[in-house]
């Protein structure tokens, strides 16, 4: 599913911002990536969907070489991934619908399959009876709400978020946590960077800590185990 082999990332600056990573998520895993601020955790997670390109090692994901995919063939790998952002990254001219259906609009989707899947998605994520609202019209939750409906209405194999409760209250966080844990539930892989203690915590899944560009703690049921 994902598969890195000794992974370094430097920045031209040098920075090494992944230092030797190797680690293998299977299939339907829920995943946390923890550590401190600077740690390495956002690159890490930037280059499963070839945000940033790897300076040496290998990186698998769904069977496609990372390190050799042209860029060219890049927006061909995100089209199997859901990513989902701490700012939502909406785009504020287009309503609910509409920015759930661009994702499949820019893959030339036929228009009937394209309404069904987003009206199936926007009313997994509550939201069907706002379809024809726009971002502003929405809180900071709802407003999650059309990222997550925007990263899985092309039932991708894995959804990779980074800090997608970082902007919320604590209530509407474990909304959003509800969902995901539903989509995971589904059978979608998820990799969620976070600084979420409470969560983390309460919802024990796979904890993968990372330190000074390495892993340092990777367990099953595992704690956050960072004071905030």
């Amino acid at each position: 599913m994902i598969e890195m082999k000794n992974v370094t990332k430097k920045y031209p600056n040098g920075v090494v911002a992944t230092n030797g990573i190797s680690v293998n998520i299977k299939q339907g895993e829920f995943v946390y990536v923890v550590g401190p601020s600077g740690a390495g955790k956002s690159t890490f997670i930037k280059l499963m969907y070839r945000e940033e390109k790897a300076t040496s090692g290998q990186i698998i994901v769904n069977g496609i070489d990372l390190a050799t995919l042209k860029n060219k063939k890049v927006p061909f790998l995100r089209r199997q991934l859901g990513v989902v952002f701490q700012d939502f990254k909406l785009l504020p001219r287009l309503n609910v619908y509409e920015n759930v259906a661009f994702a499949l609009e820019v893959i030339e989707e036929k228009p009937d399959e394209i309404r069904r899947r987003v009206m199936e998605v926007l009313e997994l994520v509550g939201l069907k009876h706002k379809a024809r609202m726009f971002p502003n019209e929405l809180s900071g939750g709802e407003q999650q709400r059309v990222s997550i409906a925007r990263s899985i209405v092309n039932v991708p194999k894995v959804v990779i978020a980074d800090e997608p409760t970082g902007n919320l209250d604590p209530e509407t966080s474990w909304e959003i946590m509800n969902l995901f844990e539903e989509i995971n539930a589904r059978g979608t892989t998820i990799v969620m960077a976070t600084h979420n203690r409470e969560i983390v915590n309460t919802l024990r899944r796979r904890v993968i800590a990372i330190e000074g560009g390495l892993i340092v703690r990777d367990e099953h049921g595992g704690e956050y185990g960072y004071e905030i």
